[in-house]
């Protein structure tokens, strides 16, 4: 089983600029990055800037749990 790693933010940043240059399979390839976590990254990135890339934040609308959470 392949070990778990994590990625800073800068790395991030830096992985999809390399993709966009020079092609994301290969990119992908060369850094063992899965193409879901890929396009999750840059689905952040386009949607909330960098602020995508702290822990935990995912892109959308919010839920209607967490509006009752922030309305107590």
């Amino acid at each position: 089983m392949t070990e778990k790693r994590t990625f800073t933010k800068e790395e991030k940043l830096q992985l999809l600029k390399e993709a966009e240059q020079e092609g994301v399979k290969s990119t992908l390839e060369k850094h063992g990055v899965y193409p879901a976590t890929y396009y999750s990254w840059k689905k952040k990135f386009e949607q909330m800037g960098e602020a995508g890339f702290q822990h935990g934040m995912t892109p959308g609308p919010i839920s209607k749990r967490s509006k009752d959470l922030c309305a107590v």
